[in-house]
């Protein structure tokens, strides 16, 4: 238990894991990084992000020196950005999936197409809630490529949601390069079955 007495340190996140919540600060004035887990911060609002500045206690864990009663030192800008972000995917799922419904009760398209993105996206949700499970406790992972191939089967609404809500594979490139195609792809095919020709296929087409 941290001593309330001993000084508090400032630091940077040099370095930081968010499948597996742990990361490393580098404290002001140079010395070695020190340990931190994502329990140890005071608000669980913000998730933690490399080159986030940061003051703690400093406390001794199995492993030697970590971070204790970490918090953020950000200004309102920041903290704006970051809940402006979450609200924004949160805001185009509910869109799309509101935009499918109106579809389906304008007669556009049958009730089944409402079913099946609801249900893609909540499976999508959670097994991307799974695999962040899986991440923290060093066991078997869920795929990327199925995580794609659910986000392309219409699953994109959970997975953006839980991006943002689980703070899930939301910051590595390469993921996010390929799940913007799977959505794109998605989308288009969607907008194609809602033309004309896309409406007339005939079944199994």
């Amino acid at each position: 238990m941290t001593n309330q007495r001993a000084p508090r340190y400032q630091g940077k996140i040099t370095s930081w894991q968010d499948d597996q919540g742990f990361g490393f600060i580098t404290p002001n004035g140079g010395g070695p990084s020190i340990f931190v887990h994502i329990s140890a911060f005071t608000t669980r609002a913000i998730r933690p992000q490399s080159n986030d500045i940061v003051t703690y206690y400093l406390g001794v864990g199995d492993r030697g020196p970590r971070a204790e009663q970490v918090a953020f030192v950000l200004d309102r800008a920041v903290r704006a950005t970051s809940g402006g972000a979450q609200t924004s995917s949160l805001i185009a799922a509910a869109g799309f999936l509101g935009f499918v419904a109106l579809c389906v009760f304008a007669g556009k398209l049958p009730l089944a197409t409402l079913g099946v993105y609801c249900g893609a996206s909540l499976a999508t949700f959670l097994t991307y809630a799974a695999d962040k499970s899986a991440a923290r406790s060093n066991t078997r992972r869920t795929s990327e490529k199925t995580l794609h191939m659910l986000a392309l089967g219409g699953g994109w609404p959970g997975a953006l949601v839980a991006q943002q809500v689980l703070r899930h594979k939301s910051k590595k490139a390469s993921f996010r390069t390929v799940f913007r195609a799977t959505v794109f792809i998605n989308c288009s095919a969607f907008a194609w079955f809602l033309t004309s020709t896309g409406n007339h296929m005939p079944p199994g087409l």
